[in-house]
Protein backbone atom coordinates (compact mmCIF):
# COMPACT_ATOMS: atom_id res chain seq x y z
CA UNK A 1 0.00 0.00 0.00
CA UNK A 2 1.39 3.39 -0.98
CA UNK A 3 2.18 5.91 1.74
CA UNK A 4 -0.24 8.85 1.83
CA UNK A 5 0.92 12.28 0.74
CA UNK A 6 2.35 14.34 3.63
CA UNK A 7 2.42 18.07 4.18
CA UNK A 8 5.92 19.60 3.83
CA UNK A 9 6.34 19.77 7.62
CA UNK A 10 5.31 16.08 7.98
CA UNK A 11 2.67 16.88 10.59
CA UNK A 12 -0.31 15.87 8.43
CA UNK A 13 -1.25 13.41 5.74
CA UNK A 14 -3.47 14.43 2.84
CA UNK A 15 -6.31 12.13 1.79
CA UNK A 16 -8.66 13.25 -0.99
CA UNK A 17 -7.51 16.84 -0.48
CA UNK A 18 -8.23 16.81 3.26
CA UNK A 19 -5.52 17.11 5.92
CA UNK A 20 -5.43 14.65 8.81
CA UNK A 21 -2.93 14.68 11.66
CA UNK A 22 -0.20 12.12 11.03
CA UNK A 23 0.70 9.39 13.49
CA UNK A 24 3.72 10.22 15.65
CA UNK A 25 6.72 8.98 13.63
CA UNK A 26 8.75 8.18 16.77
CA UNK A 27 6.37 5.40 17.88
CA UNK A 28 8.23 2.09 17.59
CA UNK A 29 6.74 -0.06 14.81
CA UNK A 30 5.61 -2.88 17.11
CA UNK A 31 3.81 -0.47 19.46
CA UNK A 32 2.33 1.41 16.50
CA UNK A 33 0.97 -1.84 15.07
CA UNK A 34 -0.52 -2.74 18.47
CA UNK A 35 -2.18 0.69 18.80
CA UNK A 36 -3.57 0.49 15.25
CA UNK A 37 -5.01 -2.95 16.08
CA UNK A 38 -6.66 -1.53 19.20
CA UNK A 39 -7.99 1.43 17.19
CA UNK A 40 -9.53 -0.87 14.58
CA UNK A 41 -11.14 -3.00 17.32
CA UNK A 42 -12.72 0.12 18.80
CA UNK A 43 -13.88 1.28 15.36
CA UNK A 44 -15.62 -2.07 14.90
CA UNK A 45 -17.19 -1.61 18.33
CA UNK A 46 -18.50 1.81 17.25
CA UNK A 47 -20.14 0.19 14.25
CA UNK A 48 -21.48 -2.79 16.21
CA UNK A 49 -22.93 -0.67 19.04
CA UNK A 50 -24.39 2.16 16.93
CA UNK A 51 -21.68 4.48 18.21
CA UNK A 52 -21.88 3.94 21.96
CA UNK A 53 -20.06 6.43 24.18
CA UNK A 54 -17.76 3.67 25.43
CA UNK A 55 -16.71 2.71 21.91
CA UNK A 56 -16.15 6.32 20.93
CA UNK A 57 -14.07 6.84 24.09
CA UNK A 58 -11.96 3.84 23.07
CA UNK A 59 -11.36 5.31 19.62
CA UNK A 60 -10.37 8.61 21.25
CA UNK A 61 -7.90 6.90 23.60
CA UNK A 62 -6.25 5.00 20.73
CA UNK A 63 -6.05 8.10 18.53
CA UNK A 64 -4.47 10.10 21.37
CA UNK A 65 -1.91 7.33 21.97
CA UNK A 66 -1.03 7.40 18.26
CA UNK A 67 -0.60 11.18 18.40
CA UNK A 68 -3.48 11.80 16.00
CA UNK A 69 -5.52 13.69 18.63
CA UNK A 70 -4.76 15.64 21.79
CA UNK A 71 -1.65 17.77 22.12
CA UNK A 72 0.19 17.71 18.78
CA UNK A 73 3.19 15.39 18.96
CA UNK A 74 5.47 18.03 17.47
CA UNK A 75 4.72 20.26 20.50
CA UNK A 76 5.66 17.55 23.04
CA UNK A 77 9.06 16.61 24.43
CA UNK A 78 10.40 13.15 23.60
CA UNK A 79 9.58 12.04 27.17
CA UNK A 80 5.97 13.27 26.84
CA UNK A 81 5.64 11.53 23.49
CA UNK A 82 7.01 8.25 24.88
CA UNK A 83 4.69 8.42 27.91
CA UNK A 84 1.72 8.98 25.56
CA UNK A 85 2.32 5.96 23.35
CA UNK A 86 3.44 3.71 26.22
CA UNK A 87 0.28 4.42 28.24
CA UNK A 88 -2.10 1.49 28.52
CA UNK A 89 -4.95 1.61 25.98
CA UNK A 90 -7.55 -1.11 26.66
CA UNK A 91 -9.26 -3.17 23.98
CA UNK A 92 -13.03 -3.59 23.83
CA UNK A 93 -14.08 -6.09 26.47
CA UNK A 94 -11.09 -5.48 28.75
CA UNK A 95 -12.01 -4.94 32.40
CA UNK A 96 -10.62 -1.40 32.23
CA UNK A 97 -12.25 -0.49 28.89
CA UNK A 98 -14.20 2.80 28.82
CA UNK A 99 -17.75 2.44 30.11
CA UNK A 100 -19.15 5.53 28.42
CA UNK A 101 -19.94 7.50 31.57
Amino acid sequence: MAEPERTPDGHHIVVNGRRWRATDPLIPEDRGAELRSILMAWRRAVRDTDGSRAARAGVQAAKVALGERGTPWWEQSEDERRARWEAHVPRPGDADAPDGN
